[in-house]
């Protein structure tokens, strides 16, 4: 009679048995998080084919496609769309810009470099309806505001913001928001950069302009890619800001996609419209985000 040796488990074994002992453990938060997500998106998929108002609970019944053809139909939607579009892309443009130019300057030593970050970093923290307004009441009023105080002193014409440039006003408090953020991320990739090819570039006789074109920026390609994905997905959402300032207006001139679904929904009361809007909403956020998360992807592999 011979004894037979158990052979070892082989790596993809282990793996399977690990695997097996860890899913009564992550399994209760998946399941947390897929009710989370399916959940909502399940109950805007349904009311958006509804016919549902909370002024006429008697309008009931299944709408079809007319919640739909109303809101595709309805001028204030191309409107919204492009202003969400003009918002994130001037939004990312200028925090990026910003960002980069900041966390080249605070990569620096130089006296007072620690409260000087902490200057630059502080908005991020202040919450966005308060920052709203403190823009409003306190610098871009047309009367009391310290830009209107400015322009006078100069003897420059008053600008006011919210009734000539509205969506430029929204533009700069929203990247005044959101270039801590990139400073932040910016500058911890600087740090990480080799400092001896910027002093073998600086012996070669590279000046400043040359190390940041063919150095700093080539360096930070890949942090930037992340910082653009992560505010454009947040900047898709943007809404405390317009509510505070602008209402939306004047007309439509500041309506985001997201203000938009809020005046179909809590001001108008038609909740298969405002659904229909979310349809719209997590379609395009997805679209943007496929495109993105293929190009860090990309810049990441290369």
């Amino acid at each position: 009679m011979t004894a037979t040796v158990p052979l070892p488990a082989t790596p993809a074994a282990k793996g399977g048995g690990r695997a097996v002992r860890t899913l009564p453990f992550i399994a209760p938060s998946v399941a947390v998080l897929l009710v989370w997500m399916i959940v909502p998106l399940a109950m805007t998929l349904w009311f958006s084919f509804q016919r549902y108002n909370l002024l006429n609970p008697f309008l009931t019944g299944f709408a079809g496609v007319e919640n739909y053809q109303y809101l595709f139909e309805d001028p204030a939607l191309w409107s919204a769309l492009a202003n969400t579009l003009l918002l994130v892309g001037w939004v990312l443009v200028s925090t990026v810009v910003l960002g980069t130019l900041f966390a080249v300057l605070f990569d620096q030593d130089f006296f007072g470099r620690g409260v000087a970050r902490l200057f630059v970093i502080a908005p991020f923290f202040v919450m966005p309806t308060v920052s709203a307004l403190i823009w409003k009441n306190l610098l871009m009023h047309p009367v009391n505001g310290f830009f209107a105080y400015v322009s006078r002193s100069l003897g420059l014409p008053v600008i006011d913001w919210f009734t000539n440039i509205p969506l430029t006003a929204i533009i700069v408090m929203v990247a005044w928001q959101w270039v801590p953020f990139a400073t932040l991320i910016l500058l911890t990739a600087i740090q990480s950069l080799d400092r001896d090819q910027m002093e073998a570039a600086r012996m070669d006789g590279a000046k400043s302009i040359a190390l940041f074109r063919y150095i700093i920026v080539p360096h930070l390609m890949r942090p930037i890619a992340i910082v653009v994905m992560i505010e454009t997905l947040f900047l898709l959402s943007i809404f405390a800001e317009i509510l505070v300032t602008t209402s939306g207006g004047p007309g439509v001139a500041t309506t985001n996609l997201t203000y938009l679904i809020y005046v179909r929904a809590l001001l108008e009361f038609d909740v298969g419209g405002a659904s229909a809007g979310g349809v719209v909403a997590i379609i395009l956020a997805n679209i943007i985000a496929f495109f993105l998360i293929r190009t860090i992807a990309r810049n990441l592999t290369a």
